[in-house]
């Protein structure tokens, strides 16, 4: 199985972590399926998976993510447009930025700096591996953040903005963990116990802190 699949399989697991609080005892059966779905998957899965085990394990997570956009839906609704403009020109990205910063305690310099990182200010970005708009993020943890459309710049900045902020919290306001974690996944920030010692994870980590701290 690519490593992305491992990527996504944690960001999964981290959001349904870190958004329990406040859950309705009328989704705990869902919790339930869920934690017992994602079990068997990961349990399910190796490295060294065969393409023809990968397509049976590929309908797997993709009811893992439908169950688990089930027990956030009430937690996380879709992000709004109302406010902000669309037209993805620099201007109205610092404004996006600005607004994002303001709801959710991010540093507009660390939001910036990640979406140079990310991609180049270019709000119609696609990686290799799907990752989407101006923060990359993947599908599955698009619509478990309640992004509808991830090339939408107000969506994907406050989307982004929100999982960052996410893993600030988790890691104590930690920034290198942090970005680590959104570019790695928090599960190996926290299998290695730091920033893992993957190349491009380091690299990643290192452009944007000069460029943050700078």
């Amino acid at each position: 199985m690519k490593t992305q699949y491992y990527k996504t399989l944690l960001e999964l697991q981290a959001l349904r972590n870190l958004d329990t609080k406040g859950t309705t005892t009328d989704s705990s059966s869902l919790n339930t399926d869920f934690q017992d779905l994602l079990n068997s998957l990961l349990n399910s899965v190796s490295i060294e998976s065969k393409p023809s085990e990968q397509q049976q394990i590929m309908p797997n997570l993709d009811n893992l993510t439908s169950l688990l956009s089930k027990t956030t839906s009430h937690q996380l609704p879709p992000i709004s447009t109302d406010s902000v403009t669309k037209t993805g020109q620099t201007g109205d990205i610092d404004t996006m930025i600005r607004a994002a910063s303001e709801k959710y305690g991010v540093d507009e310099k660390l939001i910036k700096a990640v979406i140079k990182q990310e991609s180049g200010f270019n709000p119609n970005a696609k990686s290799h591996v799907g990752a989407m708009g101006l923060m990359q993020l993947m599908p599955a943890t698009a619509r478990s953040l309640g992004v509808e459309d991830p090339f939408n710049p107000v969506q994907n900045i406050e989307g982004g903005t929100k999982y960052l902020k996410k893993m600030l919290s988790k890691y104590n306001g930690d920034v290198t963990l942090a970005l680590a974690a959104y570019n790695a996944g928090p599960g190996n920030v926290d299998k290695y116990g730091g920033i893992p010692p993957f190349k491009e994870t380091q690299n990643y980590v290192k452009k944007i802190t000069a460029s943050y701290f700078a």
